[in-house]
């Protein structure tokens, strides 16, 4: 019947008054009252009603438009606006308090979101890695100062492209990968790297372009250095020692008449250059063997069986092998157990008794399998040069036992961690390797 809430109130005020007027026109009326009087009382009462209805209408219409007005300030985002208290602990005065402390509130939350914006456009423009941000129709909403350097264009007129228009449309539902690509603004190896998130719950992409080719090149020009010092270093080693015996036998021979024991000397001298000479070629021999190490041909394979006959052929000392659980892994046997013969001969040259195990290790994307071979030995002085290649501190080593085990379990995606055994003596390797699948079996017996 009423459409508004003031027209109600009105309405309700009116009936309130009502009843009261009309008992009071009747007492009027039927009173022996002078007409004059009569209209004079009659009059005091309109005015007297009509005064009560306007007041009861402003005490509860007024204040709701107040409230109305501060919440539509609020709507369109101005927080500066409060509503005026009288400390009178009346409803009212709270809600005007909850409403003030909520402007409040979002006043904070938006200057914290602007100042968090601008923080992120700062960092965005600092960062040498080209960003954009496409909304679901595949247009650039968000990029920093690299993307536009990349694609050419002024940052302005780059937010609102189209992927397909920047090329970049291919990027967008692919997995993070590495290419070699050309863009306006460069060209070489990128990284490229996707992820969605999600703003008024609608979707969004984010692409990071980085631009990998000087990094590479740095790392290729330092790994070209690391191996020409190294191969210089041994070349040197063999090669001086064999020009002085050459030398010398030379000088020998140009004796007239030669000496009565010029032939030890020539064959004391020739022993020298050839043994030199299988120093340099096993040398040679080992760095081609680190640098082609065949891809793993990974097949399922049960883990008891290969620390068993790893720990069999080491036969200088006894090699104890605790029990372990059923387990198989994903892995190329025959380097598996490369890798254990290298660190079990490892462990026993430290120092035994050695002792073999392998263990479940829960960790973040799944299970792992660790095999772990322990010595009693001295440990780890030097853990800085463990895996750099030739490294070695043991007479006659080559220097590539523990760069191989590497090479191998991250070819497995493993790792391999050597460490001083904390509260004891000796060393501890930790060979890791993604499980595969588990045998709910009693522990084998070995």
């Amino acid at each position: 019947m009423f459409s508004s809430l003031e027209s109600r109130v009105q309405f309700t005020a009116a009936l309130a008054v009502a009843l009261p007027f009309a008992v009071a026109v009747w007492a009027i009326f039927t009173g022996e009252v002078s007409f004059k009087l009569r209209w004079t009382l009659l009059a005091f009462m309109v005015l007297a009603a009509g005064f009560l209805l306007v007041q009861i209408r402003e005490q509860v219409v007024s204040p709701l438009r107040t409230l109305a007005n501060l919440l539509e300030a609020m709507r369109e985002g101005d927080y500066s606006i409060r509503a005026r208290t009288t400390k009178s602990g009346s409803p009212l005065d709270e809600v005007h308090e909850q409403i003030n402390a909520m402007g409040a509130t979002l006043q904070q939350q938006r200057l914290g979101a602007v100042e968090a914006t601008a923080l992120l456009r700062k960092v965005m423009e600092e960062i040498n890695v080209a960003i954009f941000a496409f909304d679901y129709l595949g247009r650039v909403r968000l990029a920093n100062k690299a993307a536009a350097d990349l694609m050419r264009r002024p940052l302005e007129r780059l937010e609102g492209s189209s992927a397909k228009d920047l090329g970049l449309d291919d990027f967008l539902s692919g997995q993070s990968q590495t290419l070699t690509r050309s863009f306006p603004g460069g060209s070489g190896r990128w990284g490229i790297s996707t992820s969605s998130f999600r703003e008024g719950g609608v979707p969004h992409q984010l692409l990071v372009l980085t631009d990998l080719t000087r990094p590479l090149r740095e790392e290729e020009l330092q790994a070209w250095q690391r191996i020409v010092r190294v191969l210089g270093h041994e070349l040197n080693n063999s090669l001086a020692p064999i020009k002085s015996i050459a030398g010398s036998l030379h000088s020998l021979l140009e004796r007239d008449p030669l000496p009565e024991d010029w032939r030890e000397d020539m064959l004391h001298g020739l022993q020298i250059v050839a043994s030199r000479s299988e120093s340099l070629q096993r040398f040679l021999n080992a760095y081609t063997r680190l640098a082609k190490l065949p891809r793993p041909n990974l097949q399922p394979t049960p883990i008891s069986p290969i620390v068993a006959r790893a720990a069999e052929l080491e036969r200088r000392e006894s090699v104890r092998v605790l029990p372990g659980p059923d387990v198989a892994t994903d892995a190329d046997a025959d380097q598996i157990e490369q890798a254990l013969i290298n660190l079990i001969k490892n462990a026993v040259e430290a120092g035994p008794p050695v002792e073999v195990s392998w263990q479940l290790a829960p960790i973040a994307g799944g299970q792992h399998l660790h095999i772990l071979v322990r010595d009693h030995g001295p440990g780890l002085s030097n853990t800085a040069n463990l895996f750099v290649p030739f490294f070695t501190t043991k007479p006659g080593g080559s220097g590539i036992g523990l760069v191989l085990c590497r090479q191998i379990a991250e070819a497995h995606g493993g790792t391999l961690e050597l460490r001083n055994v904390e509260g004891g003596p000796g060393c501890l390797a930790r060979l890791a390797l993604p499980l595969a699948y588990h045998v709910d079996l009693p522990p084998s017996r070995l």
